[in-house]
């Protein structure tokens, strides 16, 4: 299973044709496409089953896709459409509270992304509880996938110390963060080819202990 061509070649005609006239006028071509990543988030969630317990093959591609739709109401952005596609898959879909693999298909931006995307109080205390008092199992779960604390995302990132920690604290630049996620980006190429999909699987093994870290420090 992959990315057609043409599921990029939509998505780069629409980045330059971003109104709803164009857009109805070739909707048989976005259908077509997101047919395409349908199948391939289908084909992916079966995959993440086999080393995840915390997916399942009963997890509906369709809940976890993002609608294209943008929601112009606050944003002075206007454009009508978002030009990638882009699901979380989890066990709630796209709306859980929790960890979750984020795969992103745009020409020249994709990723695949693993981990906790700002949580609320609850689970950010209970996050960083953790870390605080096992880093060296942080530390040990990012190791096992080849990675070490500087790949985690910093662009939600506290300042000053959160409540009840110092500057001082060693490990204060990751107790300072406001997410906690791995990704790993791929060009167009790989999404099109015949090991794709293979490709995400291999980072998503690599991504799952650090996952798995984040969901035990919430007892999930």
């Amino acid at each position: 299973m992959k990315i057609e061509k043409s599921t990029f070649d939509f998505l780069t005609q629409l980045k330059s044709n971003n109104d709803r006239e164009w857009f109805q006028a070739n909707r048989d071509i976005y259908e077509s496409a997101l047919s395409n990543v349908k199948s391939f988030i289908t084909s992916f969630i079966k995959e993440l089953a086999l080393f995840d317990p915390h997916i399942t093959t009963d997890i509906q591609a369709a809940k976890c896709l993002f609608r294209i739709y943008r929601d112009t109401r606050f944003s002075k952005d206007k454009t009508p459409y978002k030009t990638w596609f882009a699901a979380g898959i989890s066990l709630d879909g796209r709306k859980l509270e929790g960890p979750e693999y984020y795969l992103h298909i745009e020409p020249g931006k994709n990723f695949l992304a693993a981990g906790y995307w700002r949580p609320g109080k609850q689970h950010l205390d209970q996050i960083r509880q953790e870390i605080d008092y096992n880093f060296p199992v942080l530390e040990q779960a990012l190791q096992q996938g080849g990675w070490t604390t500087t790949d985690l995302s910093t662009e939600d990132k506290l300042k000053r110390p959160p409540a009840g920690y110092s500057e001082e604290d060693p490990h204060i630049d990751i107790l300072k963060l406001k997410s906690f996620i791995l990704y790993q980006a791929f060009d167009d190429g790989t999404l099109t080819s015949a090991n794709g999909i293979q490709q995400l699987v291999e980072t998503a093994q690599r991504i799952h202990p650090f996952k798995n870290f984040i969901h035990q420090s919430l007892d999930q």
